[in-house]
């Protein structure tokens, strides 16, 4: 009990009894049990994943962050896809993880969206933590990138690359971190003097399918962009595709960018050129600072992680007319 409650930060006793446990866990090189210690604790410390019924590789990375961090902090977690992408699928399934004793929950998008200024919001007695918001979010623990000085990063890249003409295929108007993009498209060319052509922005839902409608009609204008920034790799992907059916080079007659670095972005050809998202880092530190926050210790109610710009040759600079 003495060892349990010097790992854990826990009861009383002397500070020399404190340091003689420590001295020992040092000289026996000791590790806690981990596994042993989620089984232990787990109706102290159970979190709920909610996410959507969409298989991509920012679902795969966000899970695999979360269930890292879950089994350093001996923590359980109950994963559950919500039926239906609304504000009742959404309900239905925090008030069953509740039932189940969860402790807090970690949202995936588009579902902390839905819930600032929500009656669900202020029904739950749990904390929410949200992954990858656009924006900070009133009510919920939020750990994001800073996507709209991303996306301007991306685009001024494309700019400085002699392009003109950039089209946009945007997020759907649910995901704040889609709204965040196109204002840093918006942003970028704003900067260099250059209009926002609604002609050149096409809508998509983060999915390969529902961009490649919006990429056929961006390639098939007469005055076709030079380059399109895709709000996602899977679309960026679907870029490429329809591209290619055209009978286009990728980068020489149009260059393609994207976001995330997906493992899509490095396995299509050519390669994305795509801001780097860490997912599996996002995803880790907001359930630790769920867990901070549940265990009652002061956490910001905003993070922002650094973001990279991956560059690769899916764009290249302007040809000469």
């Amino acid at each position: 009990m003495t060892v349990s409650n010097v790992i854990n930060g826990t009861g009383k006793m002397s500070d020399a009894t404190r340091q003689t446990v420590l001295a020992a866990i040092d000289t026996l090189g000791f590790q806690p049990n981990q596994a042993a210690r989620a089984l232990a604790g787990a109706e102290a410390l159970r979190i709920g994943f909610v996410h959507s019924r969409v298989n991509n590789g920012f679902l795969s990375a966000m899970l695999i962050g979360a269930l890292n961090a879950g089994a350093l902090l001996g923590a359980q977690l109950l994963v559950r896809a919500v039926p239906t992408v609304d504000a009742e699928g959404l309900a239905e399934t925090v008030r069953s993880l509740c039932d189940n004793g969860v402790k807090g929950i970690l949202l995936s998008p588009p579902f902390a969206e839905m819930l600032p200024g929500s009656a669900l919001l202020a029904e739950l007695a749990v904390p929410v933590a949200a992954v990858a918001a656009g924006q900070p979010l009133p009510g919920l623990l939020t750990v994001r990138v800073d996507d709209r000085a991303a996306v301007r990063q991306m685009v001024d890249r494309l700019l400085a690359l002699g392009h003109r003409r950039i089209g946009l295929i945007a997020g759907p108007s649910a995901h704040s971190s889609a709204h965040a993009r196109r204002l840093g498209y918006c942003d970028s060319l704003a900067a260099a003097g250059l209009p926002v052509d609604e002609a050149l922005i096409g809508a998509g839902r983060f999915s390969f399918d529902s961009a490649l409608p919006a990429a056929e009609h961006l390639l098939s204008l007469p005055d076709r962009p030079t380059a399109i920034f895709a709000s996602n790799d899977e679309m960026a992907a679907a870029v490429i595709v329809s591209a290619t059916r055209r009978g286009l080079a990728v980068p020489q007659d149009v260059a393609v960018a994207g976001f995330n670095d997906d493992s899509i972005a490095s396995q299509t050809w050519p390669p994305i050129t795509t801001v780097r998202q860490p997912v599996e880092q996002l995803a880790a530190q907001a359930l630790r600072t769920l867990a901070e926050h549940i265990r009652g210790r002061a956490v910001p109610d905003d993070q922002l992680l650094p973001f990279e710009i991956v560059p690769r040759r899916s764009t290249g600079e302007l040809p000469p007319a």
